[in-house]
């Protein structure tokens, strides 16, 4: 393992100068670096196992890969033959996320699938390992950046982008110290940071500290953006150059969805939208994994609502392979 970590800095070493030679973009999946022109059609924001046991007591133990792998590839299958290239899998550290699981489907379904560091304060701080809580930002970035360096646990898969979460009111201290050890990870690896968010609120405390650390709102991810109401406030963060994520696509409530994007549109402001379900997933300890929710909305319904709205080719091109490829480079953006 360690060779073959060895090996795999090595090549992504001489892929970088290659990138760099052309001026051109790399995203990080699972399997290795690609050309950011390479990620197609990309779902933003999805899952494929999680595990809501808590920090303390998760262990990848508690499923068998080829069970869950026989249960998830159909799903994600399906949704390659509807076009999609690019898979971003969202669960982070301490909650369910398995890299070897996720380059073995990767290889199996033909779609490229991206991991992360961080970690998920959301629900209580429930998901966030103990040691944590003491650490200090520079130790907690530390740890991150490590993955990054040197692979995710002795694997030598590298995480694509910086995965954190935080309540839905105010930030607290921990919160605040989470933000700030994403932007320092950020201003160290180039990687892009996407918070569980959801209301307007935490965001702007968010973007309010990323920009005192140095780092440029482009950097930024807006995850669960759509539980804002306040279209507004989805303006004010894109202007700044924030990422707006409207990632819970449902047959329920595609209207909404719609709209928002219509909003968007006014504003000329789809250069900072992407899109997802916020999909799945696996849950260990049900029987088969529990209820299982496929990818397929935005291609089969949502897409053909903003065709019947006008919306042309090029915008929808724009929000499923142009934006994504944008947020997800990695790339240090400083202030």
């Amino acid at each position: 393992m360690k060779n073959r970590s060895v090996f795999t800095a090595f090549c992504l070493m001489i892929f970088l100068s290659a990138c760099s030679a052309k001026h051109e973009g790399i995203i990080m999946t699972v399997n290795g670096p690609i050309p950011a022109r390479e990620m197609g059609a990309t779902l933003v924001h999805e899952h494929i196992l999680v595990d809501f046991i808590g920090a303390d007591s998760i262990t990848e133990q508690r499923w068998d890969k080829s069970k869950v792998a026989e249960i998830v590839l159909p799903y994600l299958r399906k949704v390659k033959e509807l076009g999609c290239q690019t898979f971003i899998e969202c669960t982070p550290a301490y909650l369910g996320r398995d890299p070897l699981l996720l380059r073995s489907i990767s290889e199996s379904s033909g779609l490229n699938i991206l991991t992360n560091t961080g970690y998920y304060g959301a629900i209580n701080n429930k998901y966030v390992p103990g040691f944590a809580f003491n650490e200090t930002v520079d130790q907690i970035a530390s740890r991150w950046t490590e993955e990054w360096e040197n692979g995710i646990e002795g694997t030598g898969i590298k995480p694509g982008f910086i995965k954190i979460g935080v309540a839905s009111g105010n930030l607290s201290d921990l919160h605040k110290k989470l933000v700030k050890a994403a932007a320092l990870t950020h201003l160290k690896t180039g990687l892009t940071i996407a918070s569980h968010t959801g209301p307007a609120t935490p965001a702007f405390e968010e973007l309010e500290i990323l920009q005192n650390e140095g780092v440029a709102p482009e950097a930024f991810i807006w995850v669960h953006a759509q539980v804002e109401k306040d279209l507004s406030t989805h303006i004010k963060a894109a202007m700044m150059g924030a990422w707006i994520s409207l990632d819970g696509i449902n047959d329920d409530n595609l209207e909404d969805y719609v709209l928002m994007l219509k909003k968007m549109k006014e504003n000329n402001l789809l250069n900072k939208v992407i899109l997802s379900h916020d999909a799945g997933w696996y849950h260990p300890g049900e029987e088969n994994g529990g209820e299982y929710r496929g990818y397929t909305t935005l291609f089969e319904k949502l897409l053909p609502l903003l065709r019947k709205e006008k919306f042309s080719e090029k915008e929808i091109n724009q929000l499923l392979v142009s934006n994504p490829a944008k947020a997800f480079t990695i790339r240090v953006r400083g202030i």
